[in-house]
């Protein structure tokens, strides 16, 4: 059922990073029945794959994807799948120094320019990669990453305003640009810049993969003090709960009227 659940999502505009799930979960359950699958089965996934090395969001989401699919065939009577806890935010983020470092030390164009547009709009690799030049809006200056008859997901594309930084390095590649994909090489989309920004980290000795761009993103804002509503909305997230949870703690007055109001 995973193929047909896959090319429905497709229908929609999503689905297309999927193949990595499915490389994952394959040898453990596409050879069993969908009501079959128990908790205990997902326990034993979980396991194996930590063994591995891969991390628990990884896992997560490879099961949460399971779920998603049993769902969409079976609906309520979907059998109930296990996941493992959520892991902790992430603390990484990047000083300006090390951003400008990181931009600097990057030689392809498109690394360089994949990493002005993941610290200046916060957002996710996918979303960057996918963007095309007829939602680069120079004359209102904004980016537009959610594509026309995409569906929107948990995972929101919105539309964000474009800095200097931005407008200068999208302008700059506007004028060399030999397809309709913002992050090109060799007139080609890419797929993806996991090992490129690997290799980046490496060089320079400062850590950082495509999320912790996003992060940063978000850690600067706070740290201005820019309201948390507003933090949600320009990464997309589904509840500003879920930002104030992650974010709240770099903004400088965060929680300073409560301790202005039991002091003594």
């Amino acid at each position: 059922m995973w193929p047909l659940y896959v090319k429905d999502r497709q229908r929609d505009g999503v689905g297309t990073e999927y193949k990595t799930h499915e490389l994952a979960l394959k040898d453990h359950f596409w050879h069993r029945l969908g009501t079959a699958i128990t908790r205990e089965d997902c326990r034993a996934y979980n396991t194996a794959r930590k063994a591995l090395g891969y991390s628990p969001s990884t896992i997560r989401t490879d099961l949460a994807l399971l779920r998603a699919c049993l769902r969409w065939r079976y609906k309520d009577e979907a059998p109930a799948i296990w996941l493992p806890p959520a892991s902790a935010p992430r603390e990484r983020w990047l000083t300006k120094p090390e951003a400008n470092k990181l931009v600097d030390a990057a030689k392809s164009p498109h690394i360089k320019l994949f990493l002005i547009l993941g610290l200046a709009t916060g957002a996710r690799a996918a979303a960057i990669l996918d963007l095309t030049w007829d939602r680069v809006d120079f004359h209102h200056g904004t980016v537009n990453f959610m594509p026309a008859g995409r569906a929107q997901t948990n995972k929101r594309r919105v539309v964000v305003p474009m800095n200097n930084r931005a407008r200068a390095a999208l302008e700059e590649a506007k004028e060399g640009a030999l397809s309709d994909h913002v992050i090109e090489y060799g007139g080609k989309p890419v797929a993806s810049v996991k090992k490129a920004i690997e290799r980046l980290s490496k060089a320079t000795g400062i850590a950082v993969s495509p999320h912790v761009l996003r992060h940063t993103c978000a850690v600067w804002m706070a740290q201005a003090d820019v309201p948390m509503q507003k933090i949600s909305q320009y990464l997309g997230h589904t509840s500003l709960a879920m930002t104030a949870s992650v974010y709240a703690r770099y903004s400088p007055s965060f929680m300073q009227d409560a301790g202005v109001a039991v002091e003594f």
